[in-house]
């Protein structure tokens, strides 16, 4: 038997040691939780993506009382840029948020399964990778890219 061992790395951030591009990142994607419509958990996510020509994208988690019919944050964001800049201005930065009735959490809070799927695709569709921000009040967390969130990740060169 032959052990594999993956390794992926993680930087972690204080706000004053962000860029002051990371940090209006942040900021949208913080002020992108207010516009969140989470009657039913209460948990409210903003995304905001960085593009190549330095426009700023901002979505929210969109909720229906038939919970598979919603759409998180990091979709809704990546959706719209992909289907209003595509092909020409990949997505530099994604900046993500969450915040509970109690406000902002402590711990940065990652994308679920489906959303990383989504952020690997939109990497290959412009064949770079993407830098993720994950916002919690006690630290920021940075990846250089998807692979390190979705080791051993599905994508489409497995359908050639």
């Amino acid at each position: 038997m032959k052990e594999i061992k993956l390794e992926i790395r993680i930087h972690s951030l204080q706000y004053d040691e962000l860029t002051p591009q990371d940090r209006e990142l942040i900021d949208k994607a913080k002020e992108a939780t207010s516009r969140s419509y989470a009657p039913y958990s209460k948990f409210s996510v903003g995304a905001a993506a960085l593009l190549k020509n330095g426009v700023i994208v901002t979505g929210t988690n969109q909720e229906n009382a038939a919970y598979p019919s919603g759409t998180c944050a990091e979709r809704t964001t990546l959706f719209y840029a992909n289907s209003q800049y595509l092909p020409t201005q990949p997505v530099l930065t994604l900046a993500i948020a969450a915040r509970s009735e109690s406000g902002y959490l402590d711990t940065p809070i990652p994308p679920c399964g489906a959303c990383r799927q989504v952020l690997l695709e939109t990497e290959q569709r412009y064949q770079q990778p993407m830098r993720i921000l994950l916002y919690g009040e006690k630290a920021i967390y940075e990846i250089d890219g998807t692979k390190d969130l979705l080791p051993l990740s599905f994508g489409g060169e497995f359908l050639k």
